[in-house]
């Protein structure tokens, strides 16, 4: 009988190693997932916010749809581009992909 416990007791601590065991690979495939996908896109699209936040009037800016212009007013969430000669529209602030920096020009021009 005495036999029979201990038995019992040590099967309990080898299915406990068992699952520790088990459960590490899959503790080490979220932690490089978070390092390697998550902690850098996050980073990235903290860094593109802080730029759109940043952008003022002047500034000459390419929206998500690929529309080039100039930034001619500012809003907390709207901002006013000039395409053309004439030609202006209203963009929501969050739609806009990046900031032309003075000098450049894209690529089509």
């Amino acid at each position: 009988m005495t036999f029979d416990l201990l038995a019992a007791a040590g099967a309990g601590t080898s299915s406990g190693a068992t699952l520790f065991m088990n459960i590490v690979p899959i503790v080490g495939m979220i932690a490089i997932f978070w390092f390697l996908i998550i902690s850098p896109q996050m980073k990235k699209q903290k860094q593109h916010q802080e730029k759109i936040a940043g952008v003022k009037k002047g500034d000459q800016v390419v929206t998500a749809g690929g529309l080039v212009g100039k930034v001619i007013k500012v809003d907390e969430t709207f901002v006013e581009l000039e395409l053309g000669t004439n030609v202006r529209v209203k963009a929501i602030k969050a739609t806009l992909g990046d900031i032309i920096p003075p000098g450049g020009s894209p690529a089509n021009d």
